[in-house]
């Protein structure tokens, strides 16, 4: 068995696209998937599966989610060792950088191609700073994500690829669910 992370971008928020945890478990679990456990509202699911393709279970999960829901939610699925991988590659450690939430993972579907990384890398936010990787673009956001240019929108328009944005401390708790 494979230990997976799956990301879900989008749901829960402001009344939207509401996907009850309980359901989604439930739903995954029926899949075929064992130790499901979902942490918080916002989409984020640990589980174990025999399936060896991340782009599968993506699509899989996307596929079920709509059938079952009624709506399209974008998902971002990756194996616990990648996920553990992603993290301890973070350039910024910095204790109370961490401590007043101005870390962020924004996680990337796909590697985006070597020019658009060159072009994003040139460009200077105020107050913030960031590092492209072919799999996250790490944030700190030194007055905090809520008010950060770089958010998971702009990091998406500019790498051309979709991404789903984790903070710090769901990030350890993630690794932690999926131990």
């Amino acid at each position: 068995m494979i230990k997976y992370i799956a990301l879900l971008r989008g749901i829960n928020v402001s009344g939207q696209k509401k996907v009850p945890m309980a359901e989604l478990r439930s739903m995954l679990t029926n899949m075929g998937f064992i130790n499901v456990k979902t942490y918080i509202q916002s989409g984020n699911v640990v589980f174990e599966s025999e399936a060896d393709s991340t782009a599968a279970l993506e699509t899989l999960i996307a596929d079920k989610i709509k059938f079952t829901f009624g709506f399209e939610v974008p998902v971002l699925v990756k194996t616990r060792t990648d996920f553990e991988i992603t993290f301890k590659s973070n350039p910024y450690t910095d204790e109370e950088a961490i401590a007043q939430k101005q870390v962020y993972f924004v996680l990337l579907k796909n590697p985006p191609k070597k020019e658009w990384i060159e072009a994003f890398a040139s460009e200077v936010y105020v107050n913030e700073e960031f590092e492209i990787t072919t799999n996250c673009v790490y944030l700190l956001c030194k007055t905090g994500y809520g008010k950060a240019k770089l958010n998971n929108n702009l990091v998406e328009r500019k790498l051309k690829v979709e991404a789903s944005t984790r903070n710090y401390a769901t990030m350890i708790k993630l690794l932690d669910l999926s131990s």
